[in-house]
């Protein structure tokens, strides 16, 4: 198996939103996906929140109605 006459692909990277083919340097392919990543980590972020203050929230009640008894 010889690898003449056939092309070797470059050094690169893909993407973290859209998985492009992209420069080893660069995270990103375009502002757009640089924004849609950050969009969805503050909806993570968010929404880790949510569940910490849910889970106390539960916890609370769990031992309030523990001790009421």
């Amino acid at each position: 198996m010889s690898t003449k006459g056939k092309s070797r692909i470059p050094p690169h990277t893909h993407c973290r939103v859209c998985g492009r083919s992209i420069p080893l340097n660069k995270e990103h392919c375009s502002n757009e996906c640089r924004e849609k990543e950050l969009d969805i980590q503050k909806r993570n972020k968010r929404m880790n929140r949510i569940f910490m203050v849910s889970l106390v929230i539960v916890i609370v009640l769990m031992v309030s109605t523990f001790l009421i008894r």
